[in-house]
């Protein structure tokens, strides 16, 4: 995962089943990740705040304040990927969860193998593209939307919208294509780095929470159509 002489992502692990959490850390130090784990939610709040986190894998059902209320206050703060971990099933979670903020979901029980890949798909949309620094990197402007993918900012009106990776994601790969009909399936391999199914509401839900952030165009209909 991490290139030569360069430091292995942090990831930070928020699940209160003991022995899950052993098994991952074994898992992922092993596949190039450094993972802490704790297990509950104020627990997870603290430590996900503290700014070295590269990414956090948080479970719903957790002692004390549960995933969602974590994933608040995380938000509040910060843009750190969250990937939340679902009870199988549980659509009402999963969507609620990426509607707060996160930028995917796994469902239990899951392969690990699954997790390290959705996890450097999220890492991957994250990243600044390289050589990119903080100097000038490329524009994208439709109307009063302008997207700068050296920044990795997008503004409205000169005003900065607050993004997610995924979301930063998925609205570079609609202005790239902006004028054109963009289908679900490549916008879930652009943006979610996987095969589009009509049974996973992620996709449908980032795009909401981007109509939302970006508002409606100047004559009161959708800016995403």
């Amino acid at each position: 995962m991490a290139q030569p002489n360069e430091s292995p992502p942090e990831v930070l692990l928020v699940d209160d089943d003991a022995d899950l959490c052993a098994m991952l850390v074994r898992y992922l130090d092993q596949d190039g990740f450094a993972v802490t784990a704790v297990h509950d939610g104020e627990a997870g709040v603290t430590a996900a705040l503290r700014g070295a986190v590269a990414i956090i894998v948080l479970d719903i059902g957790l002692p004390g304040i549960d995933g969602f209320e974590v994933l608040r206050r995380v938000r509040a703060v910060s843009a750190v990927p969250v990937l939340v971990l679902t009870a199988r099933g549980d659509d009402v979670d999963r969507i609620v969860g990426l509607e707060l903020g996160a930028d995917d979901y796994l469902a239990k029980p899951f392969n690990p193998r699954e997790l390290a890949a959705r996890l450097r798909a999220i890492l991957r949309r994250a990243r600044r593209p390289a050589g990119s620094g903080p100097g000038p990197g490329r524009h994208f402007a439709v109307g009063d939307v302008v997207l700068d993918t050296g920044a990795r900012t997008l503004t409205r009106t000169g005003e900065p919208v607050p993004l997610t990776a995924t979301e930063f994601a998925l609205a570079e790969a609609l202005l790239r294509e902006a004028g054109h009909v963009v289908t679900r399936e490549a916008l879930s391999g652009a943006v979610l780095g996987r095969p589009w199914s009509p049974l996973d509401r992620s996709l449908d839900t980032h795009v909401a929470n981007l109509r939302r952030k970006l508002g409606p165009a100047a004559d009161g209909g959708p800016l995403i159509r």
